[in-house]
């Protein structure tokens, strides 16, 4: 499930059912990034999530920042790439660069 409607509809889906969820967009890219702006990635409040802001090379510390997110109601602009230690850690070495907002949903 990569189609945008799909991301907004089960985020839809889970603040229906009481869930606290966060939305992450790629907002800007450079160089070879693995997916293009608007990418979307929308996480719950279990870790639970739908979507791709990467192709898989840095979901697992979007979703962790996501869940922060949720605690501290603040949106957050990340940026990832090559250049940078925590690319490597996170598998970011496809060379481009991608900013990520990660934002929670009001319901």
């Amino acid at each position: 499930m990569s189609n945008h409607d799909n991301v907004l509809e089960e985020a839809a889906h889970w603040l229906g059912q009481g869930r606290r969820v966060a939305l992450a967009t790629v907002i800007e890219t450079w160089g070879s990034a693995p997916r293009p702006v608007g990418s979307q990635l929308a996480i719950r409040d279990d870790a639970t999530f739908v979507g791709s802001v990467s192709g898989g090379c840095i979901e697992g510390d979007v979703v962790t920042r996501a869940l922060e997110t949720l605690e501290t109601g603040k949106t957050e602009v990340l940026e990832y790439g090559v250049t940078d230690a925590m690319a490597w850690q996170v598998g970011l070495a496809c060379g481009g660069r991608i900013r990520v907002m990660i934002e929670p949903v009001k319901g």
